[in-house]
């Protein structure tokens, strides 16, 4: 790391970052360059301006990048229908490219040497953002905080910020969530505290987007979802833009006890996690899109994508969404959806999402003078079926006269 004048941290303006700006001032005697992403997370970014200049920061970058992290990263993970190990929706897991992505592109503007995260040793988050560096920017170098200090406790920290004043939030009465969350427009995630027992039952105020289902309405909200290509386009007939569209599907969702998940899952460095995910409108999305695709999409094309989802979905989870794997299932998935067009139809009732109709004028493949099981005036001949049978089970037919056991 010899040679370090200047590096661009991703930076939230909360504790870890806050310590690290001034720790890597004072290792590397360094410039810091500090990003901080508006992608969604619900909190006001632009504070961290005035913290980074407290510590002396000249150059800051503060971006909202909603619109690119729902349309560039967000819809094309849904478009495959990705969920990791059967239930999470990868929420932290997506951000991460576009971020590094950034952080690679302000060094290049700001002829910054290195980049550097907050992310620990233990976790995903370090991988995601070096894979997605050393990809963009192959000879990048990447300063990782927590896998050198000896700062690795929140005492640490706190008593670093004393003895530097560092002006950070935290350092008040005010009081704090006793989990480690990480925001953004797609999901809101609890880790630590007492989630490190497998067994805790999470308390209900550690929720923030949604409230229980057995307090949501007794109602059921009926909303209609018109996708074009694969991607939701218009709520209720509503034109939204996609970070408009997640926003509302969070509201909505939330509003209905809809998008809580706690889960054990495992972490790509190998050891298992146990984390709480609120994610509203990735909820509602997931069978949403599925059914417009039980509607558009042709059975072998469909099967195919169900086939390749666990592996794009590990793709992403480990952070190898830059990889040419993962581009060329991307291309994949993004030819099935040039006939994924219609609407939904869903019902969101005390935490449960249910399809309960989907048309498409352009691109059903659904034929009902074939499925009818009334009078179909010749439409499906039934006598076909027989030879269909018959030379389908005719591996099984000699096996089985050749005296093959099945058990």
């Amino acid at each position: 790391m010899s040679g370090i004048k200047k590096v661009v941290l991703a930076y939230s303006g909360g504790l870890d970052t806050s310590v690290i700006v001034k720790w890597l001032q004072e290792t590397y005697q360094c410039e810091v360059v500090t990003f901080t992403a508006d992608i969604g997370q619900g909190e006001e970014v632009e504070p961290a301006r005035a913290k980074a200049q407290a510590m002396g920061v000249k150059e800051i970058y503060i971006e909202d990048l909603r619109e690119e992290f729902v349309r560039d990263y967000v819809f094309p993970m849904f478009r495959a229908n990705t969920i990791y190990e059967g239930e999470y929706l990868l929420g932290t897991s997506i951000a991460r490219p576009l971020i590094a992505k950034r952080l690679v592109e302000i060094a290049e503007e700001t002829g910054a040497d290195a980049i550097s995260h907050g992310a620990t040793g233990k976790g995903n988050d370090q991988v995601r953002f070096e894979l997605g560096a050393y990809a963009l920017k192959p000879g990048i170098q990447v300063i990782a905080p927590w896998r050198e200090w000896e700062l690795n406790s929140r005492e640490k920290l706190m008593a670093f910020c004393e003895d530097h004043e560092i002006p950070v939030d935290f350092t008040s009465k005010k009081k704090k969530s006793p989990y480690s969350m990480d925001a953004n427009l797609l999901h809101i995630s609890y880790e630590g505290g007492n989630l490190e027992d497998p067994w805790w039952e999470a308390e209900e105020d550690m929720w923030r987007w949604s409230v229980s289902p057995e307090n949501a309405p007794d109602q059921p909200t009926y909303i209609t979802l018109t996708y074009e290509k694969g991607d939701i386009v218009a709520i209720d007939g509503e034109r939204l833009s996609p970070a408009e569209v997640l926003a509302r599907l969070n509201k909505l969702g939330g509003d209905n006890g809809v998008g809580r998940l706690d889960i054990v899952e495992n972490r790509y460095v190998g050891m298992k996690s146990r984390g709480c995910y609120e994610t509203p409108g990735g909820t509602i999305m997931l069978p949403a899109h599925r059914a417009i695709e039980s509607l558009t999409l042709d059975r072998e094309s469909a099967h195919l994508k169900d086939s390749v989802m666990p592996k794009y979905a590990e793709l992403l989870y480990n952070g190898y969404w830059w990889s040419p794997e993962r581009l060329a299932l991307q291309k994949l998935i993004d030819a099935t959806q040039e006939h994924v067009n219609g609407e939904v139809r869903v019902k969101l009732y005390k935490g449960h999402v249910a399809v309960v109709g989907r048309r498409s004028d352009n691109d059903s493949l659904f034929d009902a003078s074939i499925a009818t099981f009334e009078d179909d005036a010749g439409a499906y001949n039934q006598k076909d079926a027989e030879g269909f049978i018959k030379l389908n089970a005719l591996r099984l037919r000699i096996a089985a006269k050749n005296g093959r056991k099945l058990s």
